[in-house]
């Protein structure tokens, strides 16, 4: 089975950007749709992007729209998101999440395998 373990979170400052990198353990990560979502305390888990098995079809959660890109590289067994003009507001934990359907998905109980979380923290 999938695992997933997300990196390049870190601090960043209003306006910059960061790109974060969630590696999978195998092979079998071609056939998931792929997911980011975030999420801060006391709140629930955010749909931020989401991305199908090919990296045909792409979906992204309003607040981030025009921002937020999501990319795959299944030869390297890899989802990005890269985050431009960063907002005090998309401080938070980010996971990325496996689904097995293939395709994209809004919904946290679509997916069945999620990373530890990294976190993205923009200053003002």
């Amino acid at each position: 089975q999938v695992q997933l373990v997300e990196s390049g979170g870190g601090l960043v400052q209003a306006g910059g950007s960061l790109k974060l990198s969630c590696a999978a353990s195998d092979s079998s990560f071609s056939i998931y749709g792929m997911g980011w979502f975030r999420q801060t305390p006391g709140k629930e888990r955010e749909f931020v992007a989401a991305i199908n098995w090919g990296g045909s079809t792409t979906d992204y959660g309003d607040s981030v729209k025009g921002r937020f890109t999501i990319s795959r590289n299944n030869a390297e067994n890899t989802v990005y998101l890269q985050m431009n003009n960063l907002k005090p507001e998309d401080t938070a934990v980010y996971y990325c999440a496996a689904n097995p359907w293939g395709e994209t998905s809004r919904q946290v109980a679509a997916y069945e395998k999620w990373g530890q979380g990294t976190q993205v923290t923009v200053s003002s």
